[in-house]
């Protein structure tokens, strides 16, 4: 699969790396972005040509696919044309800064024909994937709640690096849509459907952005089940993200993208010691033990490994005529919740997430 990426910024240098690792099922043929020598070194350092204007991308017969790395606000537009161009594409989360936005890409995918996902690495995590089989198997009983945190640190100087950082036209928001959306959606991914959010923001910690860098809100799922929702980037000098999943016969605790804690029952739950805690965790059981390294909350080069996971479900997807693990519309229902707790925090008020509008999208496979 040949790929041309648009945007060769920071995450584009990611997409770049993820590309090249997958050695002979994919190629990174052409490198855009609207400034010349950051396309060429990008380009340079992978074998690729480069160019300045995204009608390259999407005008060229050998082109299959395109990666789309460029501010938030221009992801769904791009998307669109890409798909209307007749190429498979690959978009940086989140999928825009809307939730019209992304129903539009939903549309453009559906009509196209072609394959289309949405950058969500951490779902390929070996820890959420065992935590995901764990709720999909009920070990856990009945999902009663959850907590997903994230307590990152960004410097004044990462918002003033680029004049789209913390602007909601082309942001989409602060701490959440931009950091805590990956949490957001293993959380949306374990538990469900989800229907109403609660929440408050605050810019506490850094100057000149429009948006949070702090955000507290509850979410209530389908099912019945209450999450807690904490994103913050003014947490000095930067811990993990972690997610915790509990149900009446089970927990599981992600930190740092490891599986920290996992007990599920295997006979009575009532039996259990009050409080049990570490001494009845059985990660260790069903992982075994994990490698030390960095966390993307460390280190952002960290994410390459996972951004290759998912390009090789990717180009799977594409060449079995399947539909990715990460589609289109579920990450339209993970941005849906975001822009709930935001329309929460604006009004003061319960607000319930717009999915309804999402529900046909969810299981489409591409023609």
């Amino acid at each position: 699969m040949r790929f041309a990426i648009i945007g060769a910024g920071v995450i584009g240098r990611t997409h770049a790396a993820a590309i090249n690792e997958l050695g002979p099922e994919a190629e990174l043929t052409l490198v855009v972005d609207e400034m010349p020598a950051r396309a060429m070194e990008v380009a340079e350092a992978h074998g690729a040509e480069y160019g300045t204007s995204s009608a390259q991308a999407l005008d060229r017969d050998d082109i299959d696919a395109v990666a789309i790395c460029t501010p938030s606000g221009q992801h769904a537009a791009l998307a669109v044309a890409a798909l209307e161009a007749g190429k498979h594409i690959v978009v940086e989360k989140p999928l825009d800064v809307t939730l019209e936005a992304a129903l539009r890409v939903v549309d453009a995918e559906r009509r196209s024909g072609r394959t289309a996902t949405v950058i969500s690495q951490h779902r390929f995590d070996a820890a959420s994937q065992l935590v995901q089989r764990a709720v999909q198997e009920n070990r856990f009983g009945r999902l009663t709640s959850a907590v997903a945190s994230l307590a990152w640190w960004r410097t004044q100087g990462y918002y003033d690096s680029g004049d789209w950082r913390g602007t909601w036209a082309l942001d989409g928001g602060g701490a959440l849509m931009n950091q805590g959306i990956h949490t957001i959606d293993l959380l949306v991914w374990m538990l469900g459907d989800p229907v109403e959010v609660y929440a408050q923001t605050a810019c506490l910690a850094h100057e000149r952005i429009e948006v949070e860098d702090t955000a507290a809100a509850t979410i209530r799922f389908a099912n019945g089940a209450l999450a807690v929702v904490h994103g913050t980037t003014a947490a000095y000098p930067g811990m993990t993200a972690r997610l915790q999943i509990h149900g009446n016969r089970g927990s599981a605790v992600i930190d740092g993208d490891r599986l920290e804690y996992f007990h599920a029952a295997s006979g009575d739950a009532d039996s259990g010691a009050y409080g049990a805690g570490a001494s009845a965790n059985q990660a260790g059981d069903v992982l075994g033990e994990q490698e030390g390294g960095a966390t993307a909350g460390a280190d952002p080069a960290a994410l390459s490994g996972a951004h290759s996971d998912q390009y090789r479900d990717f180009v799977a997807a594409v060449s079995q005529g399947r539909a990715p693990l990460v589609t289109v519309a579920e990450a339209a229902k993970t941005l849906a919740v975001v822009g709930a707790i935001y329309e929460s925090a604006r009004t003061g008020r319960p607000t319930p997430v717009q999915f309804d509008a999402l529900r046909e999208g969810i299981d489409h496979t591409p023609a």
